[in-house]
């Protein structure tokens, strides 16, 4: 068995700092301005535009409408009625184009916001190194794919139905807050003989009637924001949780684990329904006001212009233009009412996807403070440790020799104690843990391969997985030729087959497949992390008879516990801890909403 993973590699403590709306919607703007589908945005952005200007133009044609339709009625003017349905159909048509032409922008809008997104969070996701820090940086790395694929999905369609609502209620308001204030201007009250005019009456009437609804939504439904983002965070566990299980199910039915799993699913799930049962008593309770305003808002403009009506100051058409005329500037003043969930929704989905996107930039700088590992080129080739000390939360692992150099094609073994960061070491050479302090010199115009305890084979055929990089060798019987070096021949005829070769494979074939895979790309230098632990004899000697025959010039650092042939390699370094030294300290990522962290605890920063 391989030691179990070093704590110091795999966690660091972070101090969680709010991030502000301010913080995140700049940096949602950052990504779609360099997104490549930006052009696109633009042109559709401008074309809904448009088309709503057009609508609100119909719209207030349609309201004069009203006045001449209502008093054909009132007069019983059948001529005159009919030519007002013939005028009628020709603006109602135009404004059925219109809807049918805004819809489809809406379409287009939502769906290149949702690719610009989740193009811009995948390009930084997988930028060199940085997923792997970002997962050990604490809660914030927990559950990437949700906030790239849910999360991003969401705020795309969300981003959407309420811009362009607000836009259409924005431009509505200003084509109708005119004639509304024109048509009330004229209002005038008769009390016990005095007359009194209000200019703009019902424009004040409107604005304060939603202001109010406005202010009491808000007090009523904000508590929304915090619980559709709890609500996002139970999801994800649970998704989470049942992806754990199934790619876990051989290990869950050796080990006759079915009932723990279902108890651990159903706390699960039971978290997600609490989280739902919250949001739906604070919907409830919204729906209380924006229902009880919406039974209101039925007769509010006819009781509001009633007194003029009665007094004869206006005619019936007059009073439902006028009446149509407040409908409107009040459904535009409404929009925050009608959309108060949506809004809260929103908010909790943008700080989900905008601190997910600030964490993957700060993730370059976490630990900005502390030293860092100088890395440079060695011109003769060679590969060296000069003082180095790798620092972690734990203290400090290092090398017991402070000046170390491996020539080219050296063999090498590298060991130490369980727990003295022998895994911390091996990232801290491929430049994954920068922190700490020294050089390492890399030989000048080569690459070095890593080879991780545990092999990641990317999805396609056999053939791609043995060869990523696109350039083939000579022909299939290198492959199989190698394959049976390391005792895989049977997977010979399978080499454009697709499959997820980590399920088909167990665990030593898998390793064996890794160093097979190792030998068709042939490089000069090799840094092996504790892989080599977990062979059993057989497949070890395979192995490095493989390795022998096919890289006898390649020189190879294995990190391991130290039980392998000596003759293969010959030189032998050992790693040790100082915990003297001085310790990591935490790491500071701003964010809004993060998701529990699963291992490391998240010290919130007061």
């Amino acid at each position: 068995m391989a030691d179990q993973p070093d704590k110091s590699a795999t966690a660091q403590p972070v101090t969680v700092e709010a991030s502000s709306l301010r913080d995140q919607v700049a940096t949602i703007k950052r990504a779609l301005i360099g997104s490549p589908v930006r052009k696109w945005l633009v042109w559709t952005s401008v074309g809904i535009m448009a088309v709503i200007v057009a609508t609100s133009i119909g719209q207030v044609l349609l309201n004069r409408w009203n006045q001449p339709f209502y008093d054909a009625l009132a007069r019983r003017d059948m001529a005159a009625f009919l030519h007002q349905l013939m005028i009628f159909a020709v603006i109602a048509g135009t404004l059925l184009l219109l809807n049918i032409a805004q819809t489809w922008l809406n379409q287009m809008i939502r769906l290149k916001l949702r690719e610009a997104l989740t193009l811009d969070l995948i390009d930084q996701w997988m930028r060199p190194a940085r997923a792997f820090r970002l997962a050990n940086a604490g809660a914030i790395g927990v559950n990437p794919d949700q906030r790239m694929q849910q999360d991003a999905a969401h705020l795309s369609d969300l981003s959407t139905d309420l811009g362009v609502g607000l836009l259409q209620s924005f431009i509505l308001l200003v084509s109708f807050v005119g004639v509304l204030w024109q048509l009330s201007s004229g209002f005038v009250f008769h009390i016990n003989g005095w007359s009194l005019a209000i200019p703009g009456y019902m424009v004040w009437a409107a604005f304060l009637y939603a202001g109010i609804a406005s202010w009491l939504s808000w007090l009523v439904g904000r508590p929304l924001i915090r619980l559709n983002s709890d609500r996002y965070t139970r999801e994800a566990e649970l998704r989470s949780g049942m992806v754990r299980v199934n790619e876990n199910v051989d290990a869950i039915a050796l080990y006759h684990g079915e009932a723990d799993a279902k108890r651990r699913l159903e706390i699960d799930l039971g978290t997600v329904l609490g989280a739902m049962r919250n949001i739906y008593k604070a919907q409830i309770n919204l729906s209380w006001v924006t229902d009880t305003y919406g039974w209101i808002t039925v007769v509010a403009p006819i009781l509001v212009a009633s007194p003029v009506y009665f007094s004869g100051d206006i005619s019936f058409g007059g009073l439902m233009m006028a009446v149509g005329a407040f409908n409107q500037v009040h459904s535009s003043l409404r929009w925050f009412i009608n959309n108060i969930g949506g809004i809260a929704d929103w908010r909790a989905t943008l700080m989900r996807v905008a601190d997910f996107r600030i964490a993957l930039d700060e993730t370059d700088v976490l630990h900005d403070k502390e030293k860092r590992i100088e890395f440079g080129d060695n011109a003769n080739g060679s590969l060296t440790f000069e003082k180095l000390q790798v620092a972690s939360p734990e203290g400090c692992t290092k090398l017991s020799g402070s000046h170390v150099e491996i020539h080219p094609g050296e063999r090498v073994m590298i060991t130490g104690d369980p727990g003295a960061g022998k895994t911390l070491f091996f990232r801290a050479i491929a430049g994954l843990w920068p922190w700490g302090s020294g050089r390492i010199g890399l030989p000048a115009g080569e690459t070095p391969i890593f080879v991780p305890r545990v092999p990641y084979f990317p999805a396609g055929t056999l053939r791609e997985v043995l060869h990523p990089n696109g350039s083939a060798p000579a022909g299939d019987a290198d492959f199989g030729a190698v394959l049976a070096e390391v005792g895989l021949e049977r997977l010979s005829s399978s080499l454009d087959r697709s499959a997820r070769w980590e399920r088909e494979l167990n665990d030593d074939e898998q390793r064996s497949l890794a160093f097979a895979r190792l030998a068709l790309r042939q490089p000069k230098w090799v840094v092996i992390d504790e892989a080599m632990d977990a062979f059993d004899g057989p497949s070890l000697r395979r192995v490095l008879s493989m390795l022998e025959k096919r890289l006898p010039e390649t020189a190879i650092l294995n990190i391991g516990r130290g039980l392998h042939n000596g003759h293969f390699f010959p030189r032998a370094l050992n790693i040790v801890k100082d915990t003297g030294a001085a310790a990591l300290k935490p790491a500071r990522v701003r964010t809004g909403a993060i998701d529990p962290p699963p291992k490391a605890a998240v010290r919130r920063k007061k």
